[in-house]
Order: structure tokens, then sequence, then C-alpha cells
């Protein structure tokens, strides 16, 4: 794509951070560093988000994600736990319209980085969840 950010971080068009490059993936340096360490893991072939992805995009891509966690986590010993974020949509947050991975490094409950989920427990009956289920379960692909 001519206009992403992502595809142009890629192409080397836009400098950034890298800390890992092969045929199918860049790790890099997210600019807004939430937390120290902040990194993004990009497929190299454009896809918008995660309903794109074909079989083997995602097991190229997806292998990589633990080993980068690793190097990330035993770089630095205050790091005690990682998020690792993927968003589809502007609705889910997803900013650059180029499917990334977001690796977060965590030092304390104090940083500044949070989620919040809502709880819905009981909100909905076995009956309902069973008819979720079982919708879903009719688009799965083998």
């Amino acid at each position: 794509m001519d206009d992403c950010i992502f595809c142009k971080i890629i192409n080397n068009e836009i400098p950034s951070t890298t800390i890992y490059e092969d045929d199918d993936i860049k790790a890099f340096f997210d600019i807004s560093q939430v937390t120290p360490g902040h990194t993004l893991v990009v497929p190299k072939k454009h896809v918008q988000n995660i309903f794109e992805y074909d079989e083997e995009l995602a097991q190229k891509v997806f292998k990589k994600i633990p080993m980068i966690a690793r190097a990330i986590k035993d770089s630095n010993p205050d790091i005690i736990g990682m998020n690792i974020c993927q968003n589809n949509g502007e609705i889910a947050y997803q900013s650059v319209m180029h499917s990334h991975f977001h690796l977060v490094p965590r030092y304390s409950k104090d940083d500044d980085f949070s989620m919040t989920w809502g709880d819905n427990t009981g909100k909905a009956s076995n009956e309902e969840l069973q008819k979720r289920a079982d919708s879903i379960k009719q688009h799965l692909e083998d």
C-alpha cells in the first residue's frame, strides 16, 4: 500500500528501530513506547487485520512472537510481565490498518498501560451462550 506507514517502515522509507527482521516479518519499536521496549510485530505482506490472514501467513507471523517476547523480557530484569495485543478495526482501537501485534513489557502495576475488561457474568443464559457457540461453530473452517 502506497500510503501505509508500516509498509513504508518495512521498505525502509521511514526509519525505525528494528529489533528483528526476516523474509516474512519485521519487529520494531512502537514510536509511542507505552512502556520501554514496546515492540510491534508486523507481517511484511500487507493485510489489514486478522481476518485477512491465511494459514501460511499466520504460521509465519505467530511462530516468531514467543521468540521476540522472550528476547524483550530477557533484555531487562525489571520486566515482570508482558501484554500481547492485536487489534482489528477502529472499534477495537486499531489505528494503523496494517495488521500488527503489540508486545508491551510490564514493569509494575503503576506503569503507563492499562486494560479494562467488563464483567458480564450471568447476563446470558446457558441457552443463549449455546446458541452463540453453535452459530460460531457453523462458521469454523478446518
